[in-house]
């Protein structure tokens, strides 16, 4: 086992992977949550490297404060002694750990004589013993890091906004096959999207040694793309250049730029890195100009309302009509195609076709399971459906979509919800904007009794589904969540503003109605309006929505009442189910049972 064990929230990924690297260079065997197998759960693995590490670095931020995870570590080591702490960015460490040494490395640049380094790496040799490589000639440190921010977009069209963003994620993802150097996730990146950065700052809060920026512009059939790759220390140019060339160029161009960053930062790449850099899912511009724009659409549509899976359907339709070996294209079409079968119970196909097309093209297509695994869990073959997650997470590890699917699948154990929540928890770590998975979250964390996490949960709910209706005012998924956090919250009347709203704007979206029969009937007190909605969900909704109703104890106050009792039986019926009486609620729960 590891002597060091390193904690920190996910914005710090790059720092923490400096201070594991410079104790690795010191001889030290460290663990941090990279390097979690694929075969064994999160909260297994974690319990037991922190208990065997004879030191455990807490990595503080104003994000970690706010972590769960990183508190519930923090509070381990410090009953067993073995808390090593520091801060990145100032923030003071949250109770009781105010009240233990904090090393500071807020402005750590790597070098070993900077005074808070020195402070942490002595607490580690009091703990772990004498650094194993003290006095021996070390190996340098890979200190190369790198940011990639998003894009600009400059197309005169915020409509063009899914390609420059598409463009971020290939380079990002590109960078990150190259061993020696790092890069910083996406998602952390992406919270700097839209705002005027001061390139030293970022470097600096994110321990980054490089960072790009660019712009996209596209037009037509033409796309110009600018790019610079600038020191974190000084500020300077390393590298740019300005490529205006016809769109079907879109991928001679990406490897251009990640040769060219791999030439100005002197990397030598494996001959294996050199061939992942050269693959692409598609040879073809127009397809993967409708798969950006596809996905785009399933990122930020409105949940609930069939006509985002529609959509998505048609483009990607399209893409792997154009190119019929795009894995990736065959894989979404699946994703919404299952969601509309499912979902809202429409004559076509579940997915299952496609997701075969995309695992025969390429097998590591994640993603591509999630619609394997929908169709058994509605067929109730639960532990078929669970190797299908398991296989996901094997070759997707850090899919977005996978944990999503995890989750939901999870959930429908009567024991699932904590496994559920780590799905949950890396999902909204992937992807911070997901209004949806924070309410999934809160719902799993009320179950579990965590009210301090229910509460930041909630507060997230409202936070990025009202940035969601910035783009789209008519958002009803969005304006859904808004009044469930505002109801968790404790502010009834603002949550009754948001359900009348959403009512007038988007009255037929059923994740919408069945978010507010659980406001209405939990919280809001209004049992006839919340059978009212109900009824209008469950008149025409899937197997997977009807079992969560029978056991959703938001809807408790409800069961007594012949009218819902009536709902359900007629829903039973209208699937072909037997009558029975329905298992019992798991545990406290909101938000709705759709994906």
């Amino acid at each position: 086992m590891a002597d060091v064990f390193v904690s920190y929230g996910r914005s710090d990924e790059a720092m923490a992977e400096r201070v594991a690297d410079a104790l690795r260079v010191d001889g030290y065997e460290v663990w941090r949550d990279d390097q979690l197998p694929a075969h064994r759960t999160y909260a297994d693995v974690i319990e037991e490297r922190l208990k065997a590490a004879k030191a455990v670095v807490v990595l503080w931020s104003a994000e970690a404060a706010k972590s769960q995870w990183v508190r519930a570590e923090a509070d381990a080591a410090r009953s067993w002694g073995t808390l090593v702490q520091a801060t990145t960015d100032s923030t003071i460490p949250p109770l009781p750990f105010n009240q233990i040494q904090c090393a500071d490395l807020t402005a750590w640049d790597g070098r070993d004589d900077a005074p808070g380094w020195r402070k942490l790496r002595n607490s580690v040799a009091v703990l772990a013993g004498p650094a194993p490589s003290e006095g021996k000639i070390k190996p340098r440190r890979k200190q190369l890091c790198v940011c990639v921010l998003p894009f600009n977009n400059i197309s005169g069209d915020a409509e063009q906004e899914y390609f420059s963003d598409g463009i971020t994620e290939d380079i990002t993802t590109d960078l990150s096959k190259i061993s020696a150097l790092g890069v910083v996730a996406r998602n952390t990146a992406f919270t700097l999207k839209g705002q005027s950065v001061d390139v030293a700052e970022v470097a600096r809060k994110l321990g980054v040694s490089h960072v790009l920026e660019g712009s996209v512009r596209k037009a037509g059939g033409r796309v110009r793309i600018t790019a610079q790759l600038i020191e974190g220390d000084t500020g300077e140019h390393l590298w740019a250049e300005r490529y205006d060339r016809d769109l079907e160029d879109i991928f001679a161009i990406q490897d251009e730029i990640s040769k060219a960053i791999v030439s100005a930062l002197k990397l030598k790449l494996l001959p294996e890195e050199k061939k992942a850099l050269e693959q692409r899912g598609t040879t073809n511009a127009e397809a993967y100009n409708l798969y950006l724009l596809a996905r785009q659409y399933w990122l930020t549509g409105n949940h609930g309302d069939p006509r985002r899976e529609e959509r998505v359907m048609r483009i990607c339709s399209r893409a792997v009509e154009i190119d019929p070996y795009y894995a990736q294209a065959w894989a979404l079409l699946a994703i919404a195609q299952s969601n509309l079968h499912y979902n809202f119970d429409r004559e076509v196909d579940d997915g299952f076709a496609a997701a075969h097309s995309a695992l025969s093209i390429d097998p590591t297509i994640g993603e591509a399971y999630c619609a394997m695994v929908r169709r058994l869990a509605e067929q109730g073959r639960l532990e078929e459906a669970e190797a299908e997650v398991e296989k996901a997470l094997r070759v997707a590890p850090d899919s977005w979509d996978v944990h999503k699917e995890a989750g939901r699948t999870a959930r429908l154990r009567p024991q699932g919800l904590a496994k559920a929540r780590t799905h949950y928890q890396r999902a909204v770590e992937l992807m911070d904007s997901d209004y949806h998975a924070w309410a999934m979250l809160v719902m799993c964390c009320q179950a579990l009794g965590d009210g301090e996490m229910v509460r930041h949960g909630a507060t997230k709910m409202v936070s990025e589904a009202e940035r969601a209706l910035q783009q789209d005012p008519s958002n009803g998924a969005a304006l859904g969540i808004i009044a469930g956090g505002y109801a968790i919250l404790g502010e009834r009347e603002r949550a009754r503003e948001w359900i009348d709203r959403a009512m007038l704007i988007d009255p037929d979206n059923i994740n919408m109605r069945y978010n507010f029969a659980c406001v209405l009937a939990g919280y809001g007190g209004d049992k006839d309006e919340a059978l009212h909605l109900l009824d209008g969900v469950l008149a025409f909704s899937g197997l997977t929505q009807l079992k969560i109703a029978e056991t959703d104890p938001d809807l408790d106050p409800l069961r007594d009442d012949p009218r819902f009792q009536k709902i359900l039986k007629d829903a039973k019926r209208r699937l072909g189910i037997k009558d029975e009486p329905a298992p019992q609620a798991a545990g406290p729960q909101i938000t709705s049972a759709t994906s």
